[in-house]
């Protein structure tokens, strides 16, 4: 048997004036993680022309969501393990924050911690919370490698299943090769998608390896929430009982 099917469906695609309620019913429908989305943003009002593109090399992603407080709040309301994935400039900054607000899990991207993960990975430990990694599209997937086979290993990594930063967008099957490498290489761990996963495209993760499985609007927007939770954790299921 392979590793464990974790449903996390994504609160970004929740009612923001009743996150509490919304997390409850995603249990309720049988969810393992709550999947939380924080980005830094990014803030052009005000600027001259010639410097939008400096600033927007501050921030990771363009869209500012929730932050600590959030986290804080919502752990008053639920045990539930909630799964923190920063698409921010400075992941470090956000460690003791989330830590102390009650993050379960601390997910920082590559590409902002090439030079620091080592120190980035011992702290979040340190304050508790799982650490695991993630890498958008574009970004080899040999760059989480020694993330994962290093003194301090990450024990998750996040294959991005579209470009960061935004809920709705299309599943991008080219990115399954990562997430297959990653099976191959490493059997034993947490492989996680995010963007574009629902029923049409499920299969598709799943049989590529991944077993924690981020969802939003196709959990959110359905008539029958549990009923699309319980399909993907039975594909992720049976494919990972041949492993």
């Amino acid at each position: 048997m392979g590793v464990a099917a974790k449903i996390a469906p994504s609160m970004l695609s929740s009612d923001f004036a009743n996150l509490a309620s919304e997390a409850q019913r995603m249990l309720d429908c049988g969810a393992d993680w709550l999947h939380m989305d924080i980005m830094d943003g990014a803030q052009l009002d005000g600027l001259l022309f010639d410097n939008v593109v400096a600033i927007l090399l501050l921030h990771f992603v363009p869209n500012l969501t929730i932050g600590a407080p959030v986290i804080e709040s919502l752990r008053k309301h639920t045990k539930a393990y909630l799964d923190c994935h920063l698409m921010v400039t400075n992941p470090l900054d956000y460690v003791e924050p989330l830590g102390k607000a009650g993050a379960s899990g601390f997910t920082f991207h590559v590409e902002v911690s090439r030079d620091n993960w080592g120190e980035l990975v011992q702290r979040i430990k340190s304050k508790g919370m799982r650490p695991g990694v993630s890498l958008k599209p574009g970004t080899p997937i040999e760059e989480v490698y020694p993330l994962v086979e290093g003194e301090y290993p990450v024990e998750m990594v996040l294959v991005m299943t579209v470009e960061p930063g935004f809920g709705g967008q299309k599943f991008m099957p080219e990115t399954m090769d990562k997430v297959r490498a990653l099976r191959k290489k490493y059997p034993s761990l947490d492989i996680e998608v995010d963007g574009g996963l629902g029923p049409s495209t499920i299969d598709m993760a799943a049989s590529a390896g991944a077993n924690c499985i981020v969802a939003g609007s196709s959990v959110f927007g359905a008539p029958d929430s549990a009923q699309v939770i319980s399909l993907m954790r039975k594909s992720v299921e049976e494919v990972q009982k041949n492993y």
